[in-house]
């Protein structure tokens, strides 16, 4: 049977990160499941769903604090479960562009926590508009929806509410 282990580090990007945690996450035999890895400024970033038997997730868990060591990363570790797939739930994407100003994701988190609709996943990132040189934000997430909602009367309210911040936005089936 197999246990379940996340991972989270983060500290200063250089290069052989990625190198050094998969190979001590083989070496323990743990296998990756899901992960996020960026870089953020100057840290570098990872979020990672790890598999193993229970002995490899011990090894593993026993070798984190000599590896956030050696590469000079906080690393935290939580004993988790597989996610019960949620039957009645249909994954839709949420992609927001606006001109970056303080509070879009909270606003945004906001109207799909309101209605009881859970974020599954959710990045975002700014940069500047070509020609203008604007500060632009954009978010994109993931959303289960009950499928007993109607989704005509959610995307005209999330419409609504994008347009009353001046956000562009779209809400489709993840296909």
């Amino acid at each position: 049977m197999d246990n379940y282990l996340v991972v989270s580090t983060l500290g200063r990007d250089h290069p052989g990160i990625v190198n050094e945690l998969s190979q001590t996450i083989v070496e323990s035999g743990c296998n990756i499941l899901d992960s996020r890895m960026t870089v953020l400024g100057s840290e570098f970033a990872t979020i990672m769903m790890l598999s193993g038997n229970w002995s490899s997730i011990a090894k593993l868990e026993d070798a984190l604090p000599r590896l956030a060591e050696k590469l000079d990363l906080n690393i935290t570790s939580r004993r988790t479960k597989p996610r019960s797939p949620g039957s009645n739930l249909v994954p839709y994407a949420v992609e927001v562009v606006a001109m970056d100003h303080p509070g879009i994701v909270h606003e945004v988190a906001s109207f799909f926590s309101t209605r009881q609709i859970n974020i599954e996943d959710l990045y975002t990132g700014s940069y500047q508009a070509p020609h203008t040189g604007t500060p632009m934000f954009s978010l994109h997430m993931t959303v289960g929806v009950p499928a007993d909602q109607s989704i005509a009367s959610l995307r005209g309210e999330f419409m609504d509410f994008c347009d009353a911040l001046n956000l562009d936005a779209m809400l489709a089936p993840v296909k």
